[in-house]
């Protein structure tokens, strides 16, 4: 949702950027009848400022914007005698139902926003990246580190020499450890964890290609990275920051391998037919 996707990237938009959209936030509803010269005068900026915001949000321009709170609006919920906005947030008397489909509507949303602006080029490098890799770093902690894991166990089980490290200790020694032909995978929706940003800089120097997925491509970590994967984040009422995004990383970690597996298909389809009796021996 468009005002979910305004209220993630708020904290990263510079001063006059940050006038409009918290303007936008402050009352969606009244601004599909004002021009973007309007919105400029009223937030004590300018037209030229107002394209730059819907820019920042990935945006063709600000019809782009009247578009998506047009859409956001017109969804509402049947309950009660007066339809209501479907929006980001959950008050603590909204129907089960209600809240269900702000969820899905939001987890779907960003899957779809990922999906369309997820960089294929950069992809199919960083996918073809693990498969040449001998070995694979992923560095993550917090909801970070629960996906870090994740990552590691679906690489490894195709092949690759993958191993999460979600303690700062660890994560350094391994990257002190690495040499040219190993990867790293820096996984951190702010961009800025210094966790994660710490054995990635290590990584660096130590020549290993580096992959970073993040929700901001001006992080430090995304800088840092050779190659840059961006989330979208799904945020609703009780989910905010790196837990609104997880879905949407996933998706790009599902994407990312079976991209690997893809390129290295005898040896992950070896691996699959080897390993997969082991959960039919665990029912």
């Amino acid at each position: 949702m468009i005002t979910a996707l305004i209220r993630s990237e708020l904290p990263r938009m510079s001063g006059s950027l940050r006038k409009v959209g918290a303007w936008v936030l402050d009352g969606p509803d009244r601004v599909p009848g004002l021009s973007a010269a309007e919105v400029g005068r009223r937030t004590g900026t300018s037209q030229a400022t107002v394209t730059r915001f819907c820019r920042a949000l990935g945006l063709d321009s600000y019809q782009g914007l009247l578009l998506e709170l047009a859409k956001e609006q017109g969804q509402v919920s049947a309950e009660g005698p007066e339809p209501r906005p479907l929006g980001p947030d959950i008050g603590p008397d909204d129907p089960l139902d209600r809240l269900v489909s702000v969820v899905a509507g939001a987890d779907l949303q960003a899957l779809r926003r990922t999906a369309e602006s997820l960089d294929l080029d950069a992809l199919d490098r960083a996918a073809r990246t693990l498969a040449a890799a001998r070995r694979i770093d992923v560095y993550g902690v917090g909801g970070s580190g629960v996906i870090a894991l994740e990552t590691e166990a679906r690489l490894f089980g195709i092949g690759c020499d993958a191993r999460a490290r979600t303690e700062v200790h660890a994560a350094e020694t391994s990257a002190a450890l690495l040499t040219p032909a190993d990867a790293v995978v820096a996984l951190s929706h702010s961009g800025a964890t210094r966790e994660v940003l710490g054995p990635l800089r290590l990584a660096v120097e130590r020549g290993a290609a580096t992959i970073a997925v993040t929700g901001d491509p001006r992080s430090p970590v995304a800088r840092t990275a050779g190659i840059h994967l961006g989330s979208t984040s799904a945020e609703t009422g009780f989910r905010r920051g790196g837990f609104g995004t997880r879905h949407s990383v996933l998706l790009i970690l599902d994407c990312l391998y079976a991209r690997v597996a893809q390129l290295t298909y005898p040896r992950a389809t070896a691996a699959i037919a080897l390993t997969s009796h082991i959960a039919d021996n665990h029912r």
